[in-house]
């Protein structure tokens, strides 16, 4: 069996896409949500089961009601590290909640996590071949419209391994990107470098952002890296010129250690795009107009 698990804020356009590409190859959808914001903001519920009827009973979903118990007291908003720490705080919480929507999976069943918009391609996938693997899932990366491409940019999202090998969800997550040599002794002691990983190649799809510059405010305002968003001073009608220009003011390929000030700094001009996209996409491009360039 397959588990699909994911963690979701308010995408219900993006988990319908989610559930219609891969419900020929996943057993159980787990789906995480919390009634706090990454940023600790309240917010509400989102999740209605009965927007998804033709897939409810494939679905798991779990509602988390309450903040992390540990978090570190904010006495000023220059405080950005510690904001940043309880973000991490809160998407731990959240991606290791999934653990109870996969209770009663077997050791050999697949666990695939992803974030919501991170959707992965199943085609040809073989349960019977995956032992130890990691399995980390190359994809697409896709920018405020279902067709606007991050050209030459590969978005390492979606990770899965059997059950029997997964220690938490947050260890999954933050598994490195890269296949390190058998003579690389780091990684018989570290929990993030692993000799084991199989890239999927033609892994899928990121499509990310594809909100209107309202919503997009209200996420970039909550999300993990609020704090670093907060420095910027994009606004709302900074975010329409983007999406009306196909342009992106992030850099993707910055240094991580690099300012959000210096990743936003730099244009990136998106490629229209319909070649990658998958096929249940091209045929309901009707449905979806609204999102395509």
């Amino acid at each position: 069996m397959i588990f699909d698990c994911t963690i979701f804020l308010d995408e219900k356009m993006i988990y319908e896409l989610r559930l219609n590409l891969l419900n020929n190859y996943v057993d159980k959808f787990v789906v995480v949500e919390s009634l706090y914001t990454h940023a600790g903001n309240k917010k509400r519920q989102n999740f209605n089961i009965e927007d998804f009827k033709e897939f409810k009973d494939k679905i798991i979903y779990i509602l988390i009601d309450k903040e992390p118990e540990d978090l570190l007291e904010i006495n000023s908003d220059k405080d950005s590290g510690k904001k940043r720490l309880n973000s991490l705080k809160r998407i731990k919480l959240q991606y290791n909640t999934l653990l109870d929507g996969i209770k009663n999976a077997s050791d050999d069943d697949l666990i695939i996590l992803s974030d919501c918009d991170e959707i992965p391609n199943l085609n040809g996938l073989s349960i019977d071949k995956i032992n130890r693997d990691i399995l980390i899932f190359k994809q697409h990366l896709y920018y405020f419209k279902f067709n606007y491409l991050y050209d030459n940019f590969k978005w390492f999202g979606s990770k899965a391994c059997k059950k029997k090998y997964l220690k938490t969800f947050e260890w999954l997550r933050y598994v490195k990107n890269k296949k390190y040599s058998f003579w690389r002794l780091d990684t018989f002691f570290s929990n993030t470098k692993y000799q084991n990983i199989n890239f999927i190649e033609n892994g899928g799809w990121h499509f990310t952002n594809i909100k209107n510059p309202k919503d997009l405010i209200y996420k970039f305002s909550n999300f993990g890296e609020h704090n670093e968003f907060e420095t910027t001073g994009t606004k709302e009608d900074d975010v329409k010129k983007w999406i009306a220009n196909g342009e992106l003011y992030y850099d993707h390929f910055a240094d991580k250690k690099s300012s959000a000030i210096e990743k936003v700094s730099k244009k990136i001009k998106l490629t229209v795009n319909d070649e990658s996209l998958p096929e249940f996409l091209i045929r309901n491009k009707d449905k979806y107009k609204q999102w395509f360039a």
